[in-house]
């Protein structure tokens, strides 16, 4: 890739992360929340790894932290949803009106976006792996043999 293209995709992944996790804490009061969020941020994930390559965006993103931040998020939601259990049913809101007016789905849709960006982010690193492994392009690569 040009310098162009990667300087560009270093300035530009930054917004589209800030992005993604606005568009999933706001996601109580506007369009969006925790999988779109994620989705988005994913994409500056993404957007790292066809602009850099596999093997240079490896402190941000690889394939053990995406399996750690998969079940962080999981985990996460799992606990927000048990607190929940905890103060009178599942998923019910723990959180004081007084501290936060939407309870606890900013903390879920936060669990959320963890999820599903690293979800997203680890399923393309293991489709680039396996393309890099050799695996062909195509089923029909092999030559046709003339009978």
């Amino acid at each position: 890739m040009t310098p162009i293209v990667k300087n560009t995709a270093r300035l530009v992944s930054g917004f589209i992360a800030v992005f993604g996790v606005y568009i999933a804490i706001t996601g109580h009061l506007t369009p969006g929340g925790g999988f779109v969020g994620g989705v988005i941020l994913a994409a500056a994930a993404v957007l790292l790894v066809l602009a850099f390559g596999k093997r240079s965006p490896v402190r941000l993103v690889n394939e053990s932290a995406c399996h750690v931040a998969d079940a962080t998020g999981a985990a996460g939601f799992l606990a927000v949803a048990l607190l929940g259990y905890a103060a009178g049913s599942f998923f019910t809101n723990f959180v004081p009106a007084r501290l936060i007016a939407a309870g606890a789905i900013p903390i879920s849709n936060l669990a959320i976006l963890i999820k599903v960006a690293a979800g997203l982010a680890g399923a393309f690193l293991a489709l680039s792996a396996y393309r890099l492994a050799g695996a062909p392009a195509k089923s029909d690569d092999r030559p046709v043999e003339e009978s």
